[in-house]
């Protein structure tokens, strides 16, 4: 059964689109098979994380009917599939955003997981993005003004029927003025599934165009997101330095 799954943020720069390709890798590293999508269609960055920022067919090709959807999918060399947006302001021209719900419909099966990284914030794209998944998680930082906006888009979630996972935090940095887990649950009331520290080797990865857990498998933000990637498994999740991931060609 293939599990649809968003990743949406009240906010920008919330560090969501980072998720989203590394718990596609951390999923891949659990056996299980992933595709990763661009649906932040107005300003796309997952394929700039990926170094597939070249890629001849985009979802933005997909959904203004220049290609079929099969075209638009890519392997990564980490294990998992993606499909990225287009970087070019013109291609934004005849993309009809209401046809995510099609597309998210005709790759059930195709992989175990489907891994939406989706526009911040209330807009048409973010709603058709949510219209196209299951379930949600939602991204935020420890801070108070994040928080709150985050409590907007999963007011709308909840309206759109889509099923809240729970929060990820991320990008904490241990300061006096964040929130605790405790504080942001209360304010949420959805449970915190996963803390991840601020980490360097986050922006080292990105300029790299690697995943982080490719780049830096042990980092303090790869423990983290592995540990979340094998809560949604099911999972026992093995610390990052007994656990051994199958290279990209045992995954096949």
């Amino acid at each position: 059964m293939t599990r649809l799954i968003i990743l949406t943020s009240g906010k920008g720069g919330v560090g969501k689109t980072t998720l989203a390709s590394n718990l596609a890798a951390a999923l891949t590293d659990f056996g299980m098979k992933v595709i990763a999508v661009d649906a932040n269609l107005s300003t796309p960055n997952l394929a700039l994380h990926l170094g597939l920022h070249l890629a001849p067919y985009t979802l933005h090709d997909v959904l203004s009917g220049k290609t079929k959807l099969e075209k638009a999918i890519y392997p990564h060399p980490y294990g998992f599939k993606v499909i990225p947006a287009s970087l070019g302001l013109n291609d934004l021209k005849g993309v009809d955003v209401a046809k995510l719900p099609e597309i998210s419909l005709r790759l059930l099966g195709k992989a175990d997981f489907i891994i939406l990284d989706c526009a911040a914030g209330l807009g048409r794209e973010a709603i058709s993005a949510l219209s196209a998944s299951d379930e949600a998680i939602i991204v935020t930082n420890p801070e108070l003004p994040a928080v709150t906006d985050a409590l907007r888009i999963l007011k709308i979630a909840e309206e759109t029927k889509v099923k809240v996972i729970g929060v990820v935090v991320n990008r904490i940095k241990g300061e006096k003025h964040e929130l605790t887990k405790e504080e942001i649950e209360d304010l949420l009331g959805v449970p915190v599934i996963a803390e991840i520290p601020e980490d360097e080797n986050v922006s080292l990865s990105i300029a790299a165009r690697k995943t982080l857990l490719e780049f830096s498998p042990d980092s303090p933000a790869s423990r983290e997101i592995k540990k979340l990637a094998a809560r949604l498994c099911g999972v026992k999740y093995k610390d990052c330095l007994l656990y051994t991931s199958p290279s990209p060609r045992d995954r096949g």
